[in-house]
This record gives structure tokens, sequence and C-alpha cells, in this order.
């Protein structure tokens, strides 16, 4: 794999603030990484707005708020979120077959393939444990759950899931070598693994099989941002050659 090839895996995460933000971060990171994932919390703060940012600095986004609730009303917000013209957007696979197909099929009528965003279904998050899910009354293991949920995702039209790289293998063989696998959780060598629970190395992450990795802290909080990216992207590109 090349270092250009290795740079598009990244996704950074801009758990940020504020537009300025947004515009630094985009101007530091846009030759950097492949695409910037705009979360709940700048979303909440700036609205499409941050979206729209990252998109005139060249940037691509992954728009994850994780959408979950009654089939129509997630449909209608991912078709908005398809409008904003970002390349990935996501929601809960917990919410069932019913909210992904109805989702996936306004979408895909009102976009073509190549103007399509991919849709994925977040599984189990990163913070989860056995105990997590016994609280809210599934009895399953988190591996199990992972797998369940990323066959009824391929099964009701969604491209991919948001994943833990440790279930990665199991979702790959569950549902095949074409169905995208996005992996937080995801902490290099020189990073602490701060409040994920289920972590792996960048090179580990995409040699496991991953197409993509959400990274924040790792390079937000590096004393040089850039470098650390390409330090990431240079630890993948040489440990798949």
């Amino acid at each position: 794999m090349t270092l250009e090839e290795a740079r598009k895996k990244i996704i950074f995460a801009m758990d940020l603030h504020g537009l300025n933000e947004i515009d630094r971060w985009s101007e530091i990171l846009t030759d950097k990484v492949g695409m910037f994932k705009v979360g709940k919390e700048l979303f909440t703060s700036c609205g499409p707005a941050a979206v729209k940012a990252v998109q005139r600095h060249g940037g691509k986004v992954f728009l994850d708020l994780k959408y979950h609730d009654i089939p129509n009303t997630v449909a209608n917000a991912m078709l908005e979120a398809a409008r904003l013209g970002v390349q990935i957007v996501n929601l809960h696979a917990l919410g069932g077959a019913e909210m992904m197909e109805t989702a996936a099929n306004a979408v895909h009528k009102e976009f073509h393939d190549a103007e399509c965003p991919k849709l994925l279904a977040v599984t189990i998050l990163t913070s989860s444990t056995v105990e997590t899910l016994r609280q809210v009354g599934i009895e399953h293991s988190v591996q199990d759950m992972v797998v369940r949920l990323a066959r009824l995702a391929k099964a009701s039209g969604m491209d991919g899931v948001v994943a833990s790289p440790l279930e990665i293998n199991l979702i790959r063989e569950a549902c095949g070598p074409d169905f995208l696998i996005v992996t937080p959780g995801v902490r290099p060598s020189f990073a602490s693994v701060d409040d994920q629970k289920r972590v792996m190395t960048p090179f580990e992450a995409v040699r496991s099989g991953a197409d993509y990795l959400v990274i924040g802290r790792p390079i937000a909080k590096a004393s040089d941002p850039s470098q650390a990216a390409e330090h990431i992207a240079a630890e993948i590109a040489d440990g798949t050659n």
C-alpha cells in the first residue's frame, strides 16, 4: 500500500467547538487524511455549516450522527444528510430492519450510485462491554451482537458498519469482502487508549480488513498534528507492504 492510499484510510474525528476550529484543522489535515468526521457535538454546535466548512477546504465528510428513531424520521434525516453532499452517513443498527430498509430506500431513490453516500450502521459502541449490554437487557456477548447486527444491516441495504476493530474478522466472515467496515477505537502505538475499551493499532486494523479508521485524539492532541497523521499513514503503509 502506498502512503497516499494509507492517508485515504484515515478519518479525522473533528471533536471541535466552532467554525473557526474547523477552518484551522481542515487547513492542517486536508492533504494528510482521507475524510473528516463531523459528529454530534460539532453538528449540534454549528449545524450543516460544519459540513460546508470542511467542504470549502476540499475535505470529504463522514456525518456521524447515529440516527435512531422511527423509520420515516430516520429516512428523512438520512436523505437530508445525503443532500449535504457527505460521503458517509450512519444510523444505529439496533433500530431494526424496517428502519434501515426505509432509510436505504429513501436515499437510493433520489441518488444515483456515483452521488450516493455510503450508508453505515453502528453495531455496538467501542465503549461497550458485556456488562453494558446486560444493563439494557441484552444477554448476548459483544461479538455475537456485532455479527448479528452486521448481518441485519447488510440484509437491510446498508453498505457497511461501524464496529470495533476487534470484530473485523468476524464481520468479514459473515458479510463478505465488499461490505465496508469503519473502525473507531484505533490507537497508534504512541497514543493512550482514553475511554475506548476495544482497541487496536492502525496497522493491525487495516491488516484485519478495515476500510477506514476513525482517529481523533492521537492526532488532535499531538504537538505536531500534521506529523502525527503522517506517522499513522506511514505505519499503515509500511505494515501492509
